[in-house]
């Protein structure tokens, strides 16, 4: 049975501004300059159209959610058609009146809405209030065939669970995205900032070397402090430290983008350097699946 192709991705490091039309345009620009760059499979960091208004808790912010499809979905199809690019798109998705979720859409090459993903694992830490705006995901992990590969989102605090990378990988997903909005609280950069950062490029390099995947983080850059359409939060704001990059299965930095500026990443999946890391760490083969029924408990203490 022959190989699937390589194919290739581009990575969106951007920072955002406080007008949203503006950073969806300027996400289309950069989805297109990626394209023209050689990149077929093209992903946008978290909550892209607009600066991280998870800082704090207003009911007036639920307005800036949409529908998918909708208007960003519409806007970034076209580019999709006339790039013959797949996008995958971060949104603050409006499901229902009242019922809102993280969601990243992913646009086929002809524009269409091929399937969603719903951020399943939802924070709750200063300036990352999460679980005020968002229901916790209902589609489960999940691999998407799109017309380049077979790949899977997952969406930022995601990151950090080995168990949503897994199960993506399980089903056959060859490079796992991570579209993210992660940053330091200034007055902490000083101290926890370089390992911070090392724990989060750290934790997803050993999701590739695991399951023996490309992974690659989509973050954010600037300082920010929420600012959507002038209404801003007081204080000192998120510093959020880019950073972005691709890890081949060996766990290897393909490409990184800088901390303090943007950035466009584009680089080749190899599949026959997947399948061969595979055949040397066969790690799937020596699973013991007929030993793990325990991860579903919250915590082993007989309780």
């Amino acid at each position: 049975m022959p190989m699937e192709k390589n194919y290739r991705v581009g990575l969106i490091q951007m920072s955002c501004s406080p007008d949203t039309d503006a950073n969806l345009e300027k996400a289309a620009v950069r989805v297109r300059e990626a394209a023209r760059a050689g990149a077929q499979i093209v992903c946008l960091p978290e909550l892209f159209r607009a600066q991280y208004f998870c800082q704090r808790e207003d009911h007036a912010l639920f307005d800036i959610a949409e529908p998918i499809p909708g208007p960003s979905t519409e806007h970034l199809a076209a580019v999709a058609r006339e790039e013959q690019v797949v996008i995958i798109a971060s949104l603050f998705e409006r499901r229902a009146p009242g019922l809102y979720h993280n969601t990243a859409a992913y646009l086929e090459k002809d524009g269409s809405v091929l399937d969603i993903y719903r951020k399943m694992h939802i924070p709750d830490d200063p300036l990352y209030y999460e679980k005020f705006y968002f229901t916790p995901g209902d589609l489960g992990f999940k691999a998407v065939n799109t017309s380049f590969g077979c790949i899977g989102t997952l969406v930022c605090w995601d990151q950090w669970y080995p168990e949503g990378a897994r199960i993506t990988a399980l089903q056959g997903a060859t490079t796992l995205f991570y579209p993210t909005a992660i940053g330091w609280h200034p007055a902490e950069k000083e101290e926890f900032g370089d390992a911070q950062y090392s724990a989060w490029q750290t934790i997803q390099r050993g999701h590739a070397i695991a399951n023996g995947v490309y992974v690659a983080g989509v973050n954010r850059v600037g300082h920010e402090h929420g600012d959507v359409k002038g209404n801003r939060v007081d204080g000192a704001g998120l510093e959020f430290w880019g950073g972005s990059f691709l890890a081949d299965p060996f766990g290897r930095l393909v490409a990184k983008a800088p901390q303090d500026a943007e950035d466009i990443l584009i680089a080749e999946i190899d599949l026959k350097l997947l399948e061969d890391t595979r055949r040397n760490w066969p790690f799937l083969r020596d699973r013991r699946i007929d030993a793990y029924g325990n991860i579903t408990s919250r915590f082993l203490d007989g309780k």
